[in-house]
């Protein structure tokens, strides 16, 4: 992973001005990947969309750490679904053209 790809916690947690305990809470349920290097604490840019879903799950909507699990396990079996149910369509699609 280049490190370029990589945001600093610290620095994300002053921006968002949230709570480095909220990121370690969520690395800790495993919802988050944290990488370590020379000591400091970095997260993949690719992952700071859905971090920020949570930071609003949790500041603004007061939903607690065992409920953003639920939520982000739920969000992604429906996108798993969605593309099960976009590739059986092609699928019938295929079948109904012949």
């Amino acid at each position: 992973m280049k490190n370029e790809n990589l945001v600093s916690v610290q620095q994300f947690c002053i921006h968002h001005n949230i709570e480095y305990t909220f990121i370690n809470s969520l690395q800790e349920y495993g919802l988050i990947e944290i990488t370590i290097i020379e000591e400091n604490q970095y997260i993949d840019n690719n992952h700071i969309k859905d971090l920020e879903k949570m930071i609003r799950l949790h500041y603004e909507l007061d939903i607690n750490i065992e409920g953003i699990e639920a939520i982000t396990h739920l969000l992604s079996r429906v996108d798993s679904l969605h593309t099960e149910l976009t590739a059986l369509k092609n699928k019938l699609k295929l079948f109904e053209d012949n």
